[in-house]
């Protein structure tokens, strides 16, 4: 049963609306139209061959960025829930968080960004604005998806308040004015933004388990975590490696996701917000975890980055990964007429070719940038 909602939450009815007027629908909120545009996009579907953090070719199970966005939607309408605030409108943010994403997980993206240096670089977060207000090309009426002012401000603000000035595609969006950017994002923006890090920890664990990078007794000595591996091992002594991964990561995102709700309602009660708008006006993050949960999540954080993002077949993986986009950006940057057409039209001058580089490179999967790196550069294979 769906619950009423709180003072403080996003109501589709009060929705500042979208830049292109549309009929209401009989069936849908504008939240969950919002969503549904989401999820039927094709940067959406292009998530599944994009790596998060262990490449696809290692296994078919490890997470892609489509599967990392799915789970961050499961944990932020839980969240969302308990707290009695717009779900639909956290999931839709949650599910669109990552679809600025380059192939290759975050060495795409350093390359990318080294590569376009001198026309502005690239930052995922303000591809995702472009993706949703102008790449994507489905509908009659407009380009993007013309989605709500809430689901944008909340993909403009994943991180939190930003300072001006603004980016220039967010600067000559329509709905520029009236995003703060040095105002809260929303209860249910907050949500989407913390099950990030909850879904990533908890997952990025997982993987770094099955691609045996470490094993469960190795997390022992992490505060937090070490504690609830203790309960486990002596609960269920002998029990399966697949298992014992399993039962940590889902007993560490119930952990992270209880200390989550409790935390945020301790400082809901602190401050009694009435309205959304008395959410943007405080000077600090409503969604948060508690001190304890924060340093465990911080410790975590760390163990990951040394135990998995540094692993040396992450490293490798990472600088192959760096050279193809880099090598496919210059070759694009200096022989423009290699473009498809699509894209081709686009490259008037240098800026243009640039920004016309930086989306096609951008949206590729993994897979069709290895693909294209081969016609470009490997001379056994076909051009077309």
């Amino acid at each position: 049963m769906r619950l009423s909602l709180a003072s403080y939450a996003c109501r589709p009815e009060a929705s500042a609306g979208r830049v292109v007027p549309e009929p209401e629908s009989p069936l849908r909120s504008v939240f969950q139209r919002d969503r549904d545009r989401i999820v039927h996009s094709t940067a959406f579907r292009r998530l599944e061959g994009k790596t998060q953090v262990l490449a696809p070719s290692r296994g078919d199970h490890y997470r892609t960025r489509l599967t990392h966005s799915l789970e961050v939607a499961q944990i932020a309408r839980t969240v969302a829930r308990a707290l009695r605030v717009e779900e639909d409108l956290a999931e839709a943010i949650a599910l669109a968080h990552d679809l600025g994403h380059s192939a290759f997980g975050h060495a795409g993206e350093r390359a990318l960004d080294r590569a376009l240096s001198a026309y502005g670089g690239f930052d995922h977060n303000l591809q995702t604005f472009r993706i949703v207000t102008a790449l994507e090309r489905r509908y009659a009426a407009f380009d993007g998806l013309n989605l709500t002012f809430e689901t944008l401000e909340g993909v403009v603000k994943h991180n939190g308040p930003a300072r001006a000035p603004l980016p220039e595609p967010i600067a000559r969006h329509p709905l520029a004015e009236r995003i703060d950017l040095e105002s809260q994002p929303p209860v249910e923006a907050q949500i989407a933004a913390i099950a990030d890090d909850v879904a990533y920890c908890a997952h990025d664990l997982d993987d770094g388990l099955r691609a045996g990078f470490f094993v469960v007794e190795d997390l022992l000595p992490l505060p937090g975590v070490g504690p609830l591996v203790r309960r486990l091992l002596d609960a269920h002594p002998g029990l399966e490696r697949s298992r014992l991964a399993h039962e940590t990561t889902r007993r560490l995102i119930d952990a992270m996701v209880s200390d989550l709700v409790a935390e945020t309602r301790r400082r809901l009660d602190a401050t009694a917000p009435a309205s959304p708008e008395a959410v943007r006006a405080l000077d600090r993050p409503l969604v948060a975890f508690g001190p304890e949960m924060a340093e465990t999540v911080a410790t975590l954080r760390a163990f990951l980055s040394e135990r998995v993002y540094r692993h040396f077949t992450v490293v490798r993986m990472s600088r192959k990964a760096e050279r193809l986009v880099e090598e496919l950006v210059t070759a694009f940057l200096d022989s423009p007429e290699c473009l498809p057409d699509h894209w081709r039209v686009r490259a008037v001058d240098r800026l243009a070719t640039a920004a016309a580089v930086r989306d096609y490179v951008a949206g590729m999967t993994d897979r069709y940038a290895m693909d294209e790196h081969a016609r470009l550069f490997d001379t056994s294979r076909e051009t077309k």
